[in-house]
């Protein structure tokens, strides 16, 4: 059942299939038999988030851990935004309508740095401090991933958690500890201590960061005991370990970028130096064949995704092919999808 506020809320904006869920593809499961719940927040309007395929691998990947629960969350438009603060509505995920603060975890992707405004709204709509030193253990987790955490500094003030590298084995590492922390009552701090041992995470807390006159950083020094004083980020050797998500949750609103995607590769062996994507994934990975023609008919069991989405998987595979015949550098090929009109070469 809806909230009456919220019900208030969605009869007075545009576009309110934005803010109710329900999708085809949500996964739905019971609270109260759950280890640890997880906010995925995405930091802009639903159209945008939807289009993102990292929150795709991510939402199936933890969703596939029975007692765990991935949800989703979204930045509202400034009408619900508006509506939500005059209602006091607190921000909600899809899938459960529950308020972040019942989360033991939310997490942020950093996609783009014109997106930190938007977290700190998010924030503020589900009345949670700002600053990690204002938050005790009553309060979820805020974790932060993505290519903007390679400079983490400008906004390392508002997460407890942030991850460098590839989330894959990361998030669940991170989940498994906040699994183990409440059954065995482990405090903030010491669940912080125990997350920093993950390759590639980043405890703002433990560091102390000193600044030049001119505002550059100077030094970044630990202050616990066994925590690194450089961190690497974290780097999947081989990606045929995960399997491309396939259980797409198919948006009500029309996304950016309304289409299925498949990853075939990670990283490129180009290096244009203007290249933030090209530098942050590097090295260059591909999935084995046999691995993304599964991915590819799984989406044919779906007849909506057939009827709305297939005929732009086919352009797409077209326009790789054209990029890969133009690249010297991938003269080989990459996967080779079996149709029944043919072979196509990626």
């Amino acid at each position: 059942m809806f909230d009456p506020k919220l019900k208030e809320a969605l009869g007075r904006v545009q576009k309110p299939g934005r803010y109710t869920g329900g999708e085809p593809g949500s996964i739905y499961k019971e609270k109260d038999k759950v280890d640890v719940r997880f906010a995925f927040c995405f930091p802009d309007t639903y159209e945008v988030g939807m289009s993102f395929l990292g929150e795709k691998i991510l939402y199936e990947l933890l969703n596939s851990h029975e007692n765990w629960w991935c949800e989703r969350a979204f930045m509202p438009w400034l009408d619900m935004k508006a509506e939500m603060e005059r209602l006091q509505l607190p921000l909600y995920t899809m899938e459960s309508k529950d308020p972040l603060t019942a989360f033991d975890a939310v997490g942020f992707t950093l996609q783009y740095e014109l997106s930190y405004t938007n977290i700190l709204a998010m924030l503020d709509l589900a009345g949670i401090p700002f600053y990690s030193k204002d938050r005790d253990d009553r309060w979820p987790l805020i974790v932060a991933g993505g290519p903007c955490a390679c400079n983490a500094e400008p906004i390392a003030d508002f997460f407890d958690v942030i991850q460098l590298g590839e989330g894959e084995n990361q998030l669940p590492a991170i989940c498994a500890e906040i699994e183990k922390a409440k059954k065995e009552g482990i405090s903030k701090k010491q669940l912080l201590l125990n997350i920093a041992k993950i390759p590639g995470v980043y405890i703002p807390a433990f560091y102390d960061v000193t600044y030049y006159e001119d505002g550059r950083v100077k030094a970044i020094t630990p202050n616990e005991p066994g925590i690194p004083a450089r961190i690497t980020k974290a780097i999947i050797k081989d990606l045929n370990q995960f399997a491309p998500p396939t259980n797409f949750v198919v948006p009500m609103v029309g996304a950016i970028q309304d289409r299925a995607s498949i990853e075939v590769l990670r990283g490129c062996v180009r290096g244009c130096r203007f290249c933030q994507a090209g530098f942050l994934y590097r090295p260059m990975r591909q999935r084995d064949a046999s691995l993304l023609n599964k991915a590819f008919f799984r989406f044919f069991e779906y007849d909506f995704l057939f009827h709305r989405q297939i005929h732009q998987v086919f352009l797409n595979i077209l326009d790789l092919h054209f990029q890969k015949c133009r690249c010297p550098a991938k003269q080989h090929v990459l996967c080779q999808i079996d149709m029944p009109f043919g072979n196509t070469l990626l």
